[in-house]
């Protein structure tokens, strides 16, 4: 869920892995399989990270991958396609639910913000009358990320982390910034953007969003792994590996997995497993969720400058389009959240792939090696 400029926080503490001599030291020795196993065996080895999971689909074989421990200090392996935090994932759930409600004739992509939340987008020169609700899950409103003015130093990651925040909070901190530009000149990822999306599907609904992502979404696929934790929950609730960060040059990785996603809401606080996000992705470009009209705005895309620091990508409506090495484009989003990085992309003639690390990268370089995975995953 974070910003890049909250990403550039991060990474900006440590330029290398963080403990990643004890991460190696500490991973079961294992012959790799495939290519794919030995690149997430290079995640661990070189690059630090003290787990990853996968979950990669090739026509019809679906494999489960893991690597590294379960948690450090430990010689327990990764449990297999195991519970993690998807961070901002959950955008993309959040949009087909907004989009549902286009469908059914409750909401108009191009009416504003202020005519379904009349009066919250007010003050620093944001103006709700400005906004559409397509800007908002496009990431093209101009807003403010909250997220930059929450995160002030590396440190905050962990003092923050049993924070409950309620969405306005998380809308009133955003508003206290004036806009980066005029709504629908440019592109910029703001979670912000999400709040007021998941703010909306509230106000249209009368029911919270993350019953509404339970109901539309995760019952109907059956994804057994994927819930939205509920107020003040900060527990996974089923099988999962640890999820670390890192505050400082040389610091060791600092334990995160209890803790409070509230910070993300309708922008990242779902938990899921990588086999069933991959399921949600699959059957969200296969047509299985949305209309065509709804899932045809959600893929028509326009340039996103700094989605990742490296590729070629642009955003739709909660989703990503990235073209991929090998030729021909994917579709994904992925997801940043403290303890837990994932990065997921799916194509429209059956292969798909979800890479989950347990701890957010420290370095630009760790993060394309993980976008670089799921890449191999597909082309190789």
């Amino acid at each position: 869920m974070f910003s890049k400029a909250a990403f550039a926080l991060v990474a900006g503490v440590a330029l290398v892995a963080p403990s990643a001599s004890a991460a190696l030291a500490e991973s079961p020795r294992h012959a790799p399989r495939d290519a794919v196993q030995q690149r997430l065996d290079q995640l661990v080895r070189e690059d630090g990270f003290p787990g990853v999971l996968a979950s990669v689909r090739d026509g019809k074989r679906v494999t489960d991958y893991t690597a590294g421990v379960s948690k450090l200090g430990t010689q327990r392996p990764v449990p297999e396609d195991a519970q993690v935090r998807i961070g901002s994932n959950t955008k993309t759930f959040t949009a087909v639910v907004v989009l549902q409600l286009v469908a059914e004739g409750r909401v108009d992509l191009d009416q504003t913000v202020e005519h379904y939340l009349p009066g919250l987008v007010r003050g620093n020169g944001n103006d709700g009358s400005k906004i559409t609700v397509r800007q908002l899950l496009q990431q093209t409103s101009g807003l403010s990320d909250y997220d930059d003015v929450l995160f002030q130093k590396p440190q905050d990651l962990v003092d923050l982390s049993h924070s409950y925040f309620e969405p306005r909070r998380l809308l009133d901190a955003a508003l206290t910034q004036a806009p980066h530009f005029a709504p629908g000149t440019k592109w910029e990822y703001s979670n912000t953007n999400y709040v007021l999306a998941g703010l909306l599907a509230e106000r249209v609904t009368s029911r919270p969003i993350g019953e509404e992502i339970t109901e539309r979404i995760i019952q109907p696929l059956r994804l057994r792994d994927t819930y939205w934790p509920g107020v003040g929950e900060q527990r996974l609730r089923g099988t999962h590996p640890h999820g670390y960060v890192a505050v400082g040059p040389g610091e060791p990785w600092v334990d995160v997995t209890d803790m409070d996603p509230s910070l993300g809401w309708a922008a990242g606080q779902l938990v899921s497993s990588p086999s069933d996000l991959r399921t949600f992705f699959e059957a969200l470009i296969g047509g299985k969720l949305l209309k065509p009209a709804q899932l045809k705005a959600m893929m028509t895309t326009v340039p996103a400058p700094g989605f990742e620091p490296a590729g070629d990508w642009s955003y739709g409506l909660g989703l990503a389009s990235h073209a991929l090495p090998c030729g021909g484009l994917a579709w994904g989003h992925g997801g940043d959240i403290q303890g837990f990085e994932t990065r997921n992309l799916v194509t429209t003639d059956g292969r798909s792939a979800v890479v989950a690390v347990t701890a957010l990268p420290t370095g630009e370089e760790m993060l394309n090696h993980v976008n670089a995975t799921v890449e191999a995953a597909l082309c190789d």
